[in-house]
């Protein structure tokens, strides 16, 4: 399968707040990095947040959900503006993939281990 012109699932939602078209563009242009840099992503699930009661430094969540072959990778940030939150959000589960991709690739090359060939081999006659 081509995943060029497969369309990614991204599922962006608001809570408490009313989405506009651009933030939607906005939160779809960021999240194709993430699949540039991961080609088994399944899905990736973008909660945006208001909450007035907060501080204003604070007022505004992002929540991101990974569903991935593996464990899923979660993630929240908050900060005072919605598209700040957005791109430090997607900033942060770009580095929890990488660090992932690094993890399973160091795994890999510690299992592989030199085999001591005179104990391996036994003695010809």
């Amino acid at each position: 399968m081509n995943r060029q012109n497969h369309m990614h699932e991204v599922i962006v939602s608001g809570i408490h707040m009313e989405l506009s078209p651009s933030l939607k563009t906005f939160v779809q242009e960021k999240t194709e990095r993430l699949f540039r840099h991961q080609e088994r992503i399944v899905r990736i699930r973008v909660e945006l947040e208001c909450d007035p009661k907060q501080a204003v430094a604070n007022r505004f969540t992002a929540k991101g959900h990974i569903q991935i072959h593996g464990p899923d990778l979660n993630a929240s940030v908050s900060s005072d503006e919605c598209h700040k939150a957005t791109a430090m959000l997607i900033d942060k589960l770009d580095r929890m993939l990488e660090r992932r991709a690094r993890m399973i690739k160091t795994r890999r090359h510690n299992n592989l281990r030199e085999i001591d060939m005179e104990a391996a081999l036994p003695e010809a006659m």
